[in-house]
């Protein structure tokens, strides 16, 4: 299989991707109704890639850096930022929502790309891409999950005892455990829950049409794999493919993660220009 990237790759990812490096210069997206935006854009050709990232993370891990490499070389658009309250972006995190973070989504893409983008969502940024799709059907068109963690903090929380739940009503907030920060846990108000409710999609038809990859790895003790196959499952879409990695973590952001990634990219990049 001839890949766009290879002579970019030679084989084996740049070192540094995997790498810190300086950060790229922010820009901010201005919204009169809302707060600001940062964000970082590559002009280039379509289709464009837009990276969404997962819960508590910004516009700088791995993969968005990885991919934005990779679609540079390559001339292609692509957008990462942060949502409100994170990263760069302005707002309280503590006011944050799904709701709100769905509407930022829209915002990147209505105010941010022109033409027909991929969107790659990692984590959290699996399930908003879902939204996205849904509400803008003649702008996404394709979409890579990487443990996508549709309706999963949800889930989660209706799976926990009836009194733990009440005693988090009670107190007003949740402390979700969690391997990826020093704290140990995230936490997530009780009003975060509920509103999220409002936009759980799994277990009914999911009205999403384009083409949809979505990887998982298999030893992800944040987001079950199974989530993936649900999704699988409920979308309308039958041109769907789902990838396991049997040493897969949440983050996936392990070197051949990251190959897997940029080659599912590049794979759909091909697909739609030739059918464009």
């Amino acid at each position: 299989i001839t890949r766009h990237g290879d002579a970019t790759l030679g084989g084996d990812l740049p070192a540094r991707w995997s790498s810190c490096r300086q950060k790229s210069s922010v820009s901010f997206l201005s919204r009169p109704d809302r707060p600001n935006l940062a964000y970082n854009k590559i002009k280039g050709k379509n289709p464009g890639v837009v990276f969404l990232p997962g819960l508590n993370s910004d516009m700088n891990g791995q993969k968005a850096l990885a991919l934005q490499d990779f679609c540079k070389s390559l001339g292609h658009a692509f957008v990462r930022f942060d949502y409100t309250g994170c990263g760069s972006s302005d707002g309280n995190l503590q006011e944050c929502t799904v709701g709100k973070w769905r509407k930022d989504v829209l915002s990147v893409l209505d105010e941010l790309t022109d033409g027909p983008q991929i969107l790659v969502g990692s984590s959290l940024g699996g399930w908003l891409m879902l939204h996205a799709a849904i509400a803008r059907p003649e702008k996404v068109a394709a979409l890579v999950g990487v443990a996508a963690a549709a309706d999963y903090l949800v889930t989660t929380f209706k799976q926990l005892a009836l009194e733990v739940q009440k005693e988090i009503e009670e107190k007003g907030e949740w402390k979700l455990p969690t391997k990826h920060n020093e704290e140990g846990f995230y936490c997530l108000s009780y009003e975060f829950i509920k509103e999220a409710e409002n936009h759980c999609l799994l277990s009914n038809p999911i009205p999403i049409t384009c083409p949809i990859k979505l990887i998982h790895g298999m030893k992800d003790e944040d987001v079950p794999w199974q989530v993936s196959m649900q999704i699988a499952d409920d979308v309308v879409s039958t041109d769907v493919d789902v990838i396991l990695r049997k040493v897969g973590q949440h983050r996936m952001n392990e070197k051949d993660d990251m190959k897997l990634l940029v080659y599912t990219v590049d794979d759909l990049i091909d697909k739609l220009t030739t059918l464009a």
